[in-house]
């Protein structure tokens, strides 16, 4: 795979690119997905909001006559318009500073440190990285940096390379069910349009794959909610991830973990066996 950074005025122009939203860390959206995901007790009015809970907030809900045909916003706007369809959450990296509390009012600035091309075999790639940082009463809470990737069309069903295989020495694994109830809330919740996780039809004839694709902002919520409850007594510092192959509705996985002396191995197990996410996370006493 060859890595070119872009040279177009369009794309390279995007870097440094700069805008900042409002939110309020709703108690309703956080009583929500705690029910989602079938958690109690749910977090407290001034509690903390637990890790990966913040993507519920700050996400654009357009009209829908600003939509592209995949349910996501179209190109262009803060995001460059790169030329490719097929928009994902590659993976990310995220340091957790200070509690962010439910009911807060919170502002999120964001920036795109890069845009890159990439070559491989799916044929061309373009990886956009944004940051994020997130304050409350002018504290820093969270530091984020996103990679976003754009691919081409797909023409028709394909097959995807096999997964590597998931670690087999977890010291801790929590199996998932993901069904179209979960897709869906969750998709709700974070003002996620794309198609391919709630339309069955589109996510197989449009973009090839075998049925409704789990988020990836999703597992790696629940890799956090793991690293939370396998460490009670500890605070989550840092974690970061990368998508693997995609899971998919009505085939359960594993979310797993174990230490490797302070820094803590998490990964999603694939109903094959495969690793579907792998990530890493660090904890302060």
């Amino acid at each position: 795979m060859t890595d070119t950074t872009l040279a177009g005025e369009d794309h390279a122009s995007a870097i440094g690119r700069a805008e900042q939203r409002t939110a309020r860390i709703a108690p309703e959206a956080v009583e929500a997905l705690a029910a989602t995901l079938d958690l109690s007790p749910e977090p407290s009015l001034g509690g903390a909001l637990p890790p990966g809970w913040h993507w519920m907030f700050f996400n654009p809900f357009v009209r829908r006559s600003e939509l592209g045909v995949d349910g996501h916003p179209k190109r262009g706007g803060f995001l460059p318009d790169v030329g490719l369809p097929r928009r994902m959450w590659a993976g990310g990296r995220l340091t957790y500073h200070a509690p962010l509390p439910v009911g807060a009012d919170a502002v999120r600035e964001s920036t795109i440190l890069d845009v890159s091309e990439k070559n491989g075999r799916s044929g061309r790639l373009v990886f956009v990285t944004v940051a994020h940082r997130i304050s409350h009463a002018g504290v820093l809470c969270i530091e984020e940096q996103q990679d976003i990737v754009y691919r081409e069309a797909q023409s028709g069903p394909s097959t995807p390379p096999p997964a590597k295989p998931a670690p087999d020495d977890a010291a801790w694994s929590e199996p998932v069910d993901p069904d179209t109830v979960l897709l869906f809330r969750y998709s709700a919740l974070t003002a996620n349009g794309h198609r391919i996780h709630y339309d069955r039809p589109y996510a197989i004839e449009e973009e090839g794959y075998p049925g409704l694709v789990v988020h990836g902002p999703l597992t790696a919520t629940l890799l956090q909610g793991l690293a939370v409850r396998s460490q009670p007594s500890r605070t989550l510092a840092t974690f970061a991830f990368r998508g693997m192959s995609p899971l998919f509705c009505g085939a359960r996985f594993h979310i797993e973990a174990r230490l490797d002396g302070e820094v803590m191995a998490l990964w999603a197990r694939g109903p094959q066996g495969g690793l579907a996410m792998q990530a890493d996370a660090t904890f302060r006493d």
